[in-house]
C-alpha cells in the first residue's frame, strides 16, 4: 500500500485551471464543501446558458443544441455533465481547441452508413446531428450507424440514445475520452472512462436507459476523497507501480503528472471479480468510437501537451452512434409489450433482505427529471457562484433562482 501523500490543490482541477481536463465535476453534497443550493427552473438555465455560448461565438443553433444538452444532465441528476462543465467548454473555444460553427465533413459509403469529420466542432451539436443521421438511416434501412472523428466532449452519451427511444428505436451512443484508466495487469492509464449508452422504448414501463463509464468508478470520486481526506475503497484505483492504492491524492497527482497508475476498469483490478471485462468494454468503446472512426485513441485522446509551435493540439475525441429501427424486426407494440413484461418480472423478483425495490437502469433518472421539472434544478452554490462569475464576464444576468428558495 501506498503512504498517504499531501493533497491536490483545489486549482489544479478547477473549471478555469489551463488544463480543462482537469476541474472540480462532483456534486457538492459528494464533497461536503458547499452551503445552501439554488433551484432553477431549466428554460431559464437552457436560456442563460445559450445566451453565454452566443457571447463567446457560438451560433444561435448551436449554441441552442449545447445549452439543451448541458441541462438535460442536470435535469436527470448527473450535475458532473451539466452545466457545472460550462467554464471549460468556454476555456476550450478561447484556446481554439473547440470551434464553433466548424463545418462538419460528412460522408455516406452507404446508405446505412455515415462517417463525419467534426473538425473539432461542439461535441453536443455533432453527436446531436450524428445521431439524428443515424435514426434517420435506420427508417429507411432498419440499421443506421455513423462514427464521428475530430469532436469534443459530448455531454451524457444518455441523451443521444434517448432521441432514438422517443422515436420508437434503440439506440446505443459511446464516446472515448481522456486516459484516466488502467488496463487488467497494467500500471499506466492509456484508456479513458469510456461511457456508453443504450435506450429501448417500453409501453407501461419508463424507457429502459443503461448510460454508464467502463471504469469503477469517475475520477470525480476520487476527487471528492481527496477534498475529504478520506481512504479510498480498495479495488478504485491503482498506483505507479500497478498496486492497489487507496491514496485518492497519491492517484490524482500520478494523474495529472502523467507518471502511471490510474482508475481500474469496471471489476476491479486482475481478474478475479471481472476487471479484465470492464477493461473489454473500455477497449470496445475505444475500438468503435476511436479506431474505427479515424480519431484518436487510446492515450492519444485528449493529449494537451502542446505542440513545437506552442499551440495546443485538439482533444480529437471520437464518437459511435447506431440506431436500430424496432418495426423493420416486429410491431413496434409488440416490443414494448414485452419490454413490460421483462421488466414487469425484474421489478417482480424476489428482494435481498432490507430492500425494497429492484431499479432498472434510468428509473431514478426519470425521477429526478420529472422533480427538477416541477421543483427547479437543484444546483451547489459552488456552481452557482461559477455561473455568476461567467455572467458577470459576459456582462449578463446570472440565471434567476426559483421564487422562494
Amino acid at each position: 500500500m501506498s503512504a498517504r501523500q499531501a493533497r491536490i490543490p483545489k486549482e489544479l482541477y478547477d473549471s478555469t485551471a489551463s488544463d480543462p481536463e482537469w476541474f472540480h465535476e462532483v456534486l457538492c453534497e459528494e464533497c461536503g464543501d458547499c452551503g445552501r443550493k439554488k433551484r432553477i427552473a431549466p428554460a431559464e438555465l437552457e436560456s442563460f446558458t445559450a445566451r453565454v455560448l452566443a457571447k463567446h461565438g457560438v451560433g444561435a443553433r448551436e449554441a441552442s443544441v449545447t445549452a439543451r444538452v448541458l441541462v438535460a444532465a442536470d435535469l436527470h441528476g448527473i450535475a458532473s455533465h451539466g452545466v457545472a462543465r460550462l467554464g471549460r467548454y468556454l476555456q476550450g473555444i478561447r484556446a481554439r481547441f473547440i470551434r464553433p460553427n466548424a463545418v462538419f465533413e460528412v460522408t455516406e459509403p452507404v446508405p446505412a452508413l455515415g462517417v463525419i469529420d467534426a473538425r473539432n466542432g461542439l461535441g453536443q451539436v455533432i453527436a446531436d446531428f450524428a445521431m439524428d443521421m443515424a435514426l434517420d438511416k435506420a427508417a429507411e434501412n432498419g440499421v443506421g450507424v455513423v462514427t464521428v472523428k475530430n469532436s469534443n466532449h459530448y455531454g451524457i452519451a444518455g441523451y443521444y440514445a434517448l432521441k432514438a427511444v422517443a422515436r420508437g428505436m434503440i439506440g446505443v451512443s459511446m464516446t472515448n475520452s481522456a486516459p484516466l484508466v488502467i488496463p487488467t495487469n497494467g500500471s499506466e492509464a492509456v484508456l479513458g472512462t469510456n461511457p456508453l449508452a443504450l435506450g429501448a422504448p417500453a409501453s407501461r414501463h419508463l424507457p429502459f436507459l443503461l448510460d454508464m463509464a467502463t471504469s469503477v468508478v469517475p475520477r470525480g470520486k476520487l476527487e471528492v476523497y481527496d477534498r475529504n481526506d478520506r481512504t479510498m475503497p480498495l479495488g478504485w484505483a491503482a498506483d505507479d507501480k500497478g498496486a492497489d492504492c487507496t491514496d485518492a491524492g497519491l492517484v490524482l497527482k500520478n494523474l495529472i503528472e502523467r507518471v502511471g497508475g490510474g482508475i481500474l476498469p469496471l471489476g476491479g483490478r486482475g481478474t478475479e471479480f471481472g476487471g479484465h471485462k470492464g477493461f473489454g468494454l473500455a477497449l470496445m468503446v475505444d475500438i468503435l468510437a476511436g479506431v474505427l472512426s479515424g480519431s484518436a485513441y487510446g492515450p492519444e485522446v485528449h493529449n494537451l501537451k502542446p505542440r513545437d509551435d506552442g499551440e495546443r493540439p485538439s482533444p480529437r475525441v471520437g464518437h459511435f452512434f447506431l440506431a436500430l429501427d424496432i418495426a423493420k424486426f416486429m410491431p413496434l407494440t409488440q416490443f414494448t409489450e414485452r419490454m413490460d413484461e421483462l421488466i414487469d418480472r425484474l421489478k417482480n423478483a424476489a428482494k435481498a433482505e432490507g430492500e425494497q425495490d429492484i431499479f432498472i437502469h434510468g428509473e431514478k433518472e426519470f425521477a429526478h427529471r420529472e422533480e427538477a421539472r416541477k421543483n427547479g434544478i437543484l444546483m451547489a452554490d459552488n456552481v452557482y457562484q461559477s455561473l455568476e462569475k461567467i455572467a458577470e464576464e459576459c456582462g449578463i444576468a446570472p440565471p434567476a433562482c426559483v421564487a422562494g428558495i
